[in-house]
């Protein structure tokens, strides 16, 4: 892939998207407008942005959108648009919602024949998870799920350095996610604090399903392995809250690998710092969102290596150089990474065929997410048992 996937369909017609949920106050909905703004690539022509009438509307018109586009609820969004001239009506949905009602948005969106970009994780318990598989199948839509650690270049090379031998076999794999910002009780006077935390709207976990999952993501994505047994912890930390904050787990990957994934919210004083690390019996890999264009490589008895992202840059795959928009020395960071989501989104939607498109995170990667919440659950309350990770579509 020698082309650059973000200026690739400039030329083409813009795809029509609309976003449900992102209204005002919510901290995604404006990441996700100004990622998929940034190539051109598509147009935000509708939406049914709060089941606030007020915040609906307010929001769609600091957008610029028409008044017949914008929609009181999500089923009315999909049912009108679905009546539209198909010159019209929209493509592609964004999901940018609480984690309860992901599945039966993307369930009736496909069934519409829409494009499907949803926030992680995919759904509130593997039952309904299952059940999009189904309905995926029997309407063969593009299907992305926002994991945005997965649209750094650097994670992109990490990925290919692993899968072409450079690390050897792989033998360690330890992952983490510290954030601080819950390390009060704010769920009063924070509406993404409230939902988070909420298990009707969140699911049966909070800081594993909310960002734990992105842990999982990144471990399973650069490494290559399937996670097949965890060992976990969770808790509680601040009193009154309804679901956990924080946790740990050892794990075993199918392929002979072991590690550990950290996940807290309470870590007082830390901003939001995914970290990943990856031994093999040649060296090993460092990324941190902290620097996400540098990526470490230590071979074993050498010195190790700095490598940077950057368009022209020295020794990077074609993945990485592909989602790349500027020279390097010119930071790209979390709204280009993104984007670059979207970019992948726009070329699946296209039937434009890459490794890009085909590793994407998907319905498969909800699911294992899902079952990843699941299991740590279930190993919790087993006083940290050693338990299975098993997934079934």
């Amino acid at each position: 892939m020698s082309q650059n996937l973000t200026n690739a369909n400039q030329s083409k017609p813009k795809i029509r998207l609309a976003m449900i949920g992102g209204g005002q106050g919510a901290f995604i909905g404006a990441v996700h407008r100004h990622a998929l703004l940034m190539d051109g690539q598509f147009t935000l022509c509708a939406g049914s942005f709060s089941r606030d009438p007020e915040n609906n509307h307010a929001t769609a018109n600091e957008l610029g959108l028409p008044a017949e586009r914008i929609y009181s609820s999500w089923q009315n969004l999909i049912e009108s648009e679905a009546l539209l001239p198909t010159s019209e009506r929209v493509q592609a949905i964004a999901i940018v919602t609480p984690n309860s009602t992901h599945v039966p948005i993307a369930q009736a969106a496909a069934a519409a024949g829409i494009h499907v970009l949803c926030e992680k994780p995919l759904g509130v318990n593997t039952a309904e998870v299952k059940a999009l598989a189904s309905v995926l199948q029997q309407n063969p839509i593009s299907f992305v799920l926002a994991h945005t650690y997965i649209g750094y270049p650097m994670v992109w090379q990490a990925r290919h350095m692993v899968a072409s031998g450079q690390l050897g076999d792989i033998r360690k794999i330890n992952v983490e996610y510290p954030q601080g910002w819950l390390s009060e009780f704010i769920e009063n006077d924070s509406k993404q604090a409230s939902w988070r935390t909420d298990p009707t709207q969140s699911g049966a976990s909070g800081c594993m399903g909310d960002i734990g999952t992105h842990a999982f993501n990144l471990a399973e994505f650069v490494s290559g392995h399937q996670i097949n047994q965890l060992a976990a912890m969770l808790n509680k930390v601040v009193p009154g809250r309804a679901l956990d904050d924080d946790g740990a787990a050892l794990f075993r990957t199918a392929q002979g690998a072991s590690g550990t994934l950290i996940a807290s919210q309470v870590c007082a004083g830390e901003e939001n710092a995914p970290r990943i690390r990856i031994y093999g019996s040649k060296g090993g890999l460092d990324w941190s969102h902290a620097d996400p264009s540098t990526l470490i490589h230590r071979p074993l008895n050498a010195p190790y290596r700095v490598l940077r992202a950057g368009q022209g840059m020295p020794e990077l795959c074609a993945e990485a150089s592909a989602l790349c928009r500027t020279p390097g020395g010119h930071p790209e960071g979390y709204l280009e990474a993104f984007a670059n989501l979207y970019a992948i989104f726009a070329a699946s939607i296209r039937q434009e065929k890459s490794t890009l498109v085909d590793s994407v995170p998907g319905i498969e990667a909800g699911m294992r997410g899902m079952t990843f919440i699941d299991t740590m659950l279930t190993s919790a309350a087993n006083n940290s048992a050693w338990t299975d990770l098993e997934v079934s579509l």
